[in-house]
């Protein structure tokens, strides 16, 4: 059986669960972690890099009502806001399970599980930790490249009323949430502008993301820039962020819109 490339971390109070969840997942998985004291966490998840984490909501006996499994959720989001937790629990019920998707978990997995659907759940999650890290880490890079290339307005070539006069518009048109449309010969510097207006406007803290649609052939349209879920048609073998989510927050650049054919 080929193992699933994955780093898990089981937390919880109990020896015997721990057991069992690295019994279970040993033949599946690449890496598994368990941690019987709650106030390691922070220690684990600091340099531990994991995939998803398995996490119980009561530690201290006879408690039951999840509050410290929240705290604790909240903790690791603090540390690492992308992780993937799933909660795991003997004490559920729909309140319990609505209130930690809304805290942040992935899904909420009742104890005793049965052991198809913990699988199938741990493997989701790690297909949307992949997901997340590879988002992070291409909004790292945008934020990378923007910082080398967005530069104040004097390092424009030109200071003729008529420039003047353009920066004074990007000065005012950037403090808007209106959609933009920038237009100009080839080589006279849409970019320049459309990461001007990102630098001077109320979003210029998040990220900048540039898409070139000329080079985005009809078949990978959708997809580029409205993602794609796991299975959504014969190659989508991982779940996909699109440019739109992506951007979310920030400022998509739509460069080379007027190339887009005629179905598109």
């Amino acid at each position: 059986m080929t193992k699933q490339i994955g780093k898990i971390l089981a937390i919880d109070d109990n020896e015997d669960i721990l057991f069992a969840i690295k019994l279970l997942l040993k033949p599946h998985m690449e890496t598994i972690d368990t941690l019987n004291n709650p106030q390691n966490i922070p220690d684990y998840i600091r340099t531990g890099n994991y995939d998803v984490i398995l996490l119980d909501m009561n530690f201290t006996k006879d408690a039951i009502s999840g509050q410290e499994g929240f705290n604790w959720l909240a903790k690791i989001l603090e540390i690492d806001p992308s992780a993937v937790v799933v909660f795991i629990t003997a004490y559920g019920d729909a309140e319990k399970a609505v209130r930690s998707i809304k805290a942040g978990a992935t899904d909420f997995i009742l104890k005793p599980w049965q052991n198809e659907k913990l699988l199938a759940t741990i493997s989701s999650s790690i297909q949307l930790s992949r997901s997340r890290k590879e988002n992070v880490s291409l909004r790292f890079k945008q934020k990378e490249i923007s910082a080398v290339l967005d530069q104040p307005f004097h390092e424009f070539i030109g200071t003729s009323p008529e420039m003047a006069s353009v920066f004074s518009t990007i000065q005012k048109v950037a403090q808007t949430d209106a959609n933009i449309l920038i237009l100009g010969e080839n080589g006279t510097g849409k970019e320049l502008v459309a990461r001007a207006l990102h630098r001077n406007s109320l979003r210029k803290d998040e990220i900048f993301i540039s898409v070139d649609l000329g080079s985005i052939s009809e078949t990978l349209f959708e997809s580029e820039l409205f993602g794609h879920e796991k299975g959504a048609f014969t190659d989508a073998k991982n779940e996909k962020a699109g440019r739109f989510e992506i951007a979310s927050g920030g400022t998509l650049f739509l460069d080379e819109i007027a190339n887009l054919t005629v179905p598109l």
